[in-house]
């Protein structure tokens, strides 16, 4: 009998898929311009974290710029920081250094409230930009796929507006667009499958059929290149807290094209959108540009929280950031093949790069039992019920090694765990 560890598919053999991938990956960590990024990041060797896609890492100079915050700000200088410390002014300034991740000039963001609250002013806001002499544009459309809470608020904004609400798929959006179409929402990459939307080719079609297009960016923004200015946005929003590590719960973010500003007029008219909030006017009027967009006092700890993470994107271009995302899901999916039992697992992902967020996700009927095993094991990804296993790539800190050690890892913990095993695992949003 031969020696198995001599053996082509042995692990310890010169030739197996584990020393062949593993020794890839090593090079291309080696030759990796973003690799010097990770140690910005609160992240341990032992721990493969790709969850940033529902919460990025914390950028490890956060806690020292908050206790300045804290101590500093708040304790010595107290009131006077509204002015002294720029608090004020933190929507529309860091707004302004989110605005190139997503390629809007400045003016045109805001940061402040949470992505349900943004969801809601865009849509009030977009329907009160249509033309009101053209009362047959009356249909609201949204991603049928979406983020519940998309769906949620699209349904109470219709509501309000008397507006009826239609649900599409995504695939069907084109046909469904016609002279009743008013606003379209939209997921840049769904949240699910990490498909990502059309977003220039949509505009285009939604503004042919004469609507207005809202996307919200929660998945795509800090991951890939979006585009809002170039490809004539209306309105968009997104979260700060995934692929702009900004912390749990860190404001969303509004963007207002400049065209729609003077025009914008927000359901949720806050004292500090006033154009002279001191004043205490009891009439509203409304600032100019984006500030619009503000609705009450700035949640200062968590918005300066996020400011300061942001540091972390100094140097670098989206653009690299995209070419290491797509480089990186496409090594991880290699290895998953490679490394996982035939028929466990299949890719939800799509195999094209224009039609790919920054996430894999993987069908598994086990997936309750083999996402609590993989974190068990330092894997640390998520899972949407009853059978999605997902997997976020943030490219500022995860590595072609991190994807080979997943990987394999989820090869070994599926042969672990017996077929159509039954648990009720469950992960946070």
């Amino acid at each position: 009998m031969s020696d198995s560890s001599q053996s082509p598919t042995s692990p310890t053999s010169p030739t197996s898929p584990t020393r062949s991938l593993a020794a890839r990956a090593a090079a291309l960590d080696a030759a990796d311009q973003l690799a010097d990024r990770r140690k910005l990041f609160a992240l341990d060797d032992d721990t493969v974290y790709l969850d940033g896609n529902s919460l990025g890492a914390l950028p490890r100079h956060v806690p020292e710029r908050l206790q300045d915050v804290i101590s500093r700000q708040w304790g010595e200088l107290r009131i006077r920081s509204w002015d002294e410390s720029g608090w004020w002014t933190a929507p529309e300034r860091i707004g302004d250094r989110i605005a190139p991740l997503v390629g809007a000039g400045p003016g045109q963001i805001v940061v402040g409230d949470s992505t349900s609250v943004n969801v809601f002013k865009a849509l009030v806001a977009a329907v009160r930009l249509l033309d009101p002499t053209d009362p047959a544009r009356d249909e609201i459309l949204v991603d049928a796929t979406t983020f519940p809470t998309d769906g949620y608020i699209a349904r109470s904004a219709a509501r309000m507006t008397g507006k009826p609400l239609v649900p599409v798929d995504p695939a069907d959006l084109p046909g469904a667009l016609g002279p009743r179409t008013a606003v379209v929402l939209m997921n840049h990459a769904d949240f699910r499958t990490g498909r990502l939307h059309d977003l220039a080719g949509i505009t285009a079609a939604v503004h042919e059929a004469g609507g207005l297009a809202v996307w919200d960016l929660c998945h795509s923004a800090g991951a890939l290149p979006v585009g809002l200015d170039a490809h004539g946005v209306d309105l968009a929003l997104g979260c700060t807290y995934k692929f702009l590590n900004g912390g749990p719960g860190s404001p969303a973010f509004l963007y207002v094209a400049e065209r729609h500003q003077d025009r914008f007029d927000s359901p949720l008219p806050g004292w500090t959108s006033h154009v002279d909030p001191f004043a205490m006017d009891q009439d509203f009027a409304a600032a100019d540009g984006a500030i619009r967009g503000r609705v009450g006092t700035p949640d200062i700890l968590s918005m300066l929280a996020l400011e300061a993470a942001l540091d972390v994107w100094e140097g670098v271009t989206v653009e690299a950031v995209r070419a290491k995302s797509l480089a990186l899901t496409d090594f991880f999916l290699e290895c998953v093949s490679a490394y996982a039992p035939p028929g466990r697992v299949r890719s939800l992902t799509p195999a094209a790069h224009a039609e790919r967020g920054s996430q894999v996700a993987l069908r598994c009927a086990e997936a309750p039992a083999v996402m609590e095993t993989l974190i068990a094991r330092g894997i640390v990804g998520d899972l949407r019920r009853p059978d999605v296993l997902r997997f976020g790539f943030t490219p500022l800190y995860v590595g072609f090694a991190d994807a080979e050690r997943a990987a394999r890892t989820l090869g070994e913990v599926l042969n672990a765990v017996p077929a159509e095993t039954a648990t009720s695992a469950h992960a946070p949003g």
